[in-house]
């Protein structure tokens, strides 16, 4: 598969995997958007649900799918975790601890694997770089689910919010709907990944791009798993009565420049945060824990021999 977007950023290394997961609600559109980020089908689609089983509890399914992009050489392994059957009851609780949770298992495999005398130099490092959040195209706010998940989770991942089928907004209610979102986030004191940079450091072309892709957050998502011919050329879109809807042009959504993010000019900047910042506050809180359940220990067992002592 050719992917123009897998290149290493100006000045970065080379990243060889990178891992993200994205979560919304069932009818977003995700296992579209991870095909069309894969230029493959790597998620079949899914089987209308029985009506019988409508009302049925369901649970919440972790599903990484690993695939090999490939662009002039460069390889890259690119893990993508699907999370079928997230905000599907109506309570959803359990929804936010097994997503964090998954992201917590992958911190503690790599602390785990630092703490030993000899490590496994064939280890795979599954921590989880960007989490990628469908909000429905409502027009309206965030939901309380929407508020929850990224505030729990904010801590332990960098978050991209995402607005899910884009296209059934006019441009006019697309924009104001972005706006309100932002506004949400701000209230709800939510951390998102906003694109950061130092305007003492970081050279002025750096500046400049991140302040345009901060301003287009939340992303807005326009996703297809077929390609149509328009106008002679063969593209990624859907096909409308009143028109064509094309998931790679800038003007009609967003879609490419997320590519471009992930997969090209700031995938160094999301695993370098997820390892010097997100790890290292999660290894810091766990290793404090464990020191302070260690000291308890201790002190129950000098209670204990000094209970002994005084008896005899």
């Amino acid at each position: 598969m050719s992917n123009p977007d897998l290149r290493p950023r100006r000045g970065g290394k080379k990243a060889f995997q990178f891992n993200m997961i994205v979560v919304g609600a069932s009818g977003l559109g995700k296992a579209t958007f991870i095909n069309t980020l894969c230029g493959q089908q790597v998620i079949p689609r899914r089987n209308v649900d029985d009506p019988a089983q409508c009302a049925a509890e369901k649970s919440i399914a972790i599903n990484p799918i690993t695939v090999e992009l490939e662009e002039d050489g460069i390889k890259m392994q690119l893990t993508v975790v699907d999370t079928p059957g997230f905000g599907d009851n109506i309570d959803n609780s359990s929804n936010f601890n097994t997503i964090l949770g998954y992201v917590e298992r992958q911190y503690d495999d790599v602390l785990a694997e630092e703490s030993k005398i000899k490590r496994n130099p064939k280890f795979l490092d599954n921590r989880i770089h960007v989490l990628l959040y469908f909000i429905q195209p409502t027009g309206h706010s965030l939901r309380e689910l929407d508020i929850e998940l990224m505030k729990r989770l904010s801590a332990r991942v960098n978050i991209i919010p995402c607005i899910a089928k884009s296209d059934t907004m006019t441009p006019r209610e697309l924009i104001e709907f972005k706006k309100r979102v932002m506004e949400d986030i701000r209230f709800y004191d939510i951390h998102v990944y906003d694109f950061p940079y130092d305007e003492e450091d970081d050279d002025e072309e750096t500046i400049q791009e991140n302040m345009e892709l901060r301003s287009l957050l939340p992303f807005a998502i326009v996703g297809s798993d077929e390609e149509i011919m328009v106008n002679g050329r063969l593209i990624r879109g859907r096909q409308y009565p009143w028109g064509v809807v094309e998931v790679e042009n800038l003007k009609h959504c967003d879609y490419a420049r997320l590519r471009y993010v992930l997969l090209s000019s700031h995938l160094q900047d999301l695993k370098e945060i997820t390892h010097d910042v997100l790890y290292e506050q999660y290894r810091s809180e766990k290793l404090s824990k464990l020191e302070g359940l260690a000291e308890k220990v201790a002190a129950m067992h000098v209670q204990q021999s000094v209970g002994s002592f005084s008896q005899q």
